[in-house]
């Protein structure tokens, strides 16, 4: 019987609006709780567009139809419209999701900042722009969040050493395998990472054979681990793939799949020292924090 854990990172102003409500209702449904990671402040998504010029990245917003998905409001927010801020235009989403009994956490205050310019920010930095969402987070939820995961899988020394600082529990940083301690350019951490372990939509939908009636087949074949972990966006499986979603769930439970979250992968499983190295997946544009095994000579 396979575990599966399901993440949700909410990136925009619509995906935590519109898309939120809609996965909450689906989880309820399906009596499954995840682990949500919110973008509290300002949506500039529309300055992603600086990344146009990162290899994949068009031929991905073509294959997603980026426009539709996300809206073309949303992609102008921040350059032809003022960013509105995320998480203050609805709080009760937020406490809606944590009374729940939904695992969340902070994603960032300004996602596209933190995931464009993540390797020149230092520290102190980092620790600014958390204060934010921190502060925000408490005000609604009524405690301080303990859980992080970094916009588009990016990592840096200032971040592992502020997350390690900061005493969160564990942290949802990388792609890879399974649960580990990390370590980055020499140095260990404290902090557990949990690793998405299976593609995401937006890296593989509309590539050859996979289409609205095989993905969540993809999905249950490339659940080969004793922990998996699925990233979702808001903006898709919450809105224009909220059915696909659901044939997934309804498939993976007729397979006698168990759904897990982060932190009980976090308490439960097995966590040997692995490396954090950059690196690139299919589908996805530009370099992210990738798991390697370490020889165990060397751990």
């Amino acid at each position: 019987m396979s575990r599966l854990a399901l993440k949700v990172d909410v990136d925009t102003l619509r995906g935590y609006t519109c898309g939120v409500p809609r996965l909450l209702d689906l989880f309820a449904k399906h009596r499954i709780r995840a682990s949500i990671f919110f973008s509290f402040g300002p949506d500039n998504s529309g300055k992603a567009i600086r990344r146009i010029f990162r290899p994949g990245f068009v031929s991905k917003m073509l294959r997603t139809k980026a426009p539709s998905t996300y809206g073309w409001k949303t992609l102008m927010y921040g350059t032809l419209l003022p960013a509105p801020l995320i998480v203050p235009s609805d709080p009760s989403i937020l406490r809606r999701a944590y009374d729940e009994g939904h695992e969340t956490g902070v994603h960032a205050w300004d996602h596209v900042y933190l995931q464009d310019r993540l390797g020149g920010v230092s520290k102190e930095e980092y620790l600014s722009l958390y204060e934010k969402a921190r502060a925000l987070y408490a005000g609604i939820c009524g405690r301080d969040p303990d859980i992080v995961a970094a916009p588009g899988w990016q990592v840096s020394r200032a971040v592992l050493e502020a997350e390690q600082e900061l005493g969160v529990a564990w942290a949802s940083d990388v792609r890879g395998f399974s649960p580990f301690l990390p370590r980055f350019e020499g140095r260990d951490y404290r902090v557990p990472q949990i690793p998405t372990t299976l593609p995401t939509m937006d890296e593989i939908y509309g590539l050859p054979g996979i289409n609205d009636v095989t993905l969540p087949k993809a999905w249950l074949d490339g659940m080969d681990k004793e922990w998996n972990v699925l990233t979702l966006h808001a903006e898709m499986e919450g809105i224009s793939k909220l059915t696909l979603l659901e044939n997934f769930l309804n498939m993976a439970r007729a397979l006698g799949v168990e759904f897990h979250t982060l932190g009980e992968y976090a308490k439960e499983a097995p966590l040997p020292r692995c490396a954090i190295v950059a690196g690139k997946l299919e589908g996805r544009a530009g370099r992210l924090a990738l798991q390697q095994e370490i020889p165990a000579e060397e751990r």
